[in-house]
């Protein structure tokens, strides 16, 4: 929930930053003169990026949260809790790593079941690599969403 409630701050920020960058932008455009048009038209489409990188993270994480309820009731949520953990609180890694090749063996066990896909991304956040961690994320959500059709 914590999360949840940082990311509607951090996106309530950003719109406020979008709305008062397309207010210079506009301002630019009103110039008439050369160089500020130009330079309004590069200003405002910062804004436009800055709200496609809002919608495709939201739409990205209510497909997770959504995965992720219905792993819960079925009861296949990951389960790390009785992995060994650093002082730091993180998995110990050659548990992690011991974690990882279990998930990654259930993935070649069955390549297109969207649940195996989940906790081979689960897998690779404990590991630290939070890149594949969306990477296969997203397959998972690709996998659920045939699923569901």
């Amino acid at each position: 929930m914590r999360a949840r409630n940082f990311a509607l701050v951090m996106t309530a920020a950003l719109a406020v930053y979008v709305v008062l960058l397309a207010g210079r932008g506009i301002a630019l455009l009103g110039t008439g003169e050369t160089v500020p048009v130009i330079f309004g038209i590069g200003v405002l489409l910062l804004p436009l990026l800055g709200i496609w990188i809002i919608v495709t993270t939201w739409r990205s994480g209510v497909q997770i949260q959504r995965l992720s309820r219905r792993l819960d009731e079925e009861g296949g949520l990951p389960d790390v809790s009785d992995l060994p953990r650093r002082p730091s609180g993180r998995v110990d890694r050659d548990a992690a790593d011991a974690w990882f090749d279990e998930r990654r063996a259930e993935v070649e066990a069955d390549q297109e079941n969207w649940r195996v896909w989940y906790r081979l991304a689960y897998a690779y956040e404990i590991a630290g690599d939070r890149k594949r961690a969306r990477a296969t994320m997203r397959r998972a959500v690709e996998l659920e969403g045939k699923s569901r059709t």
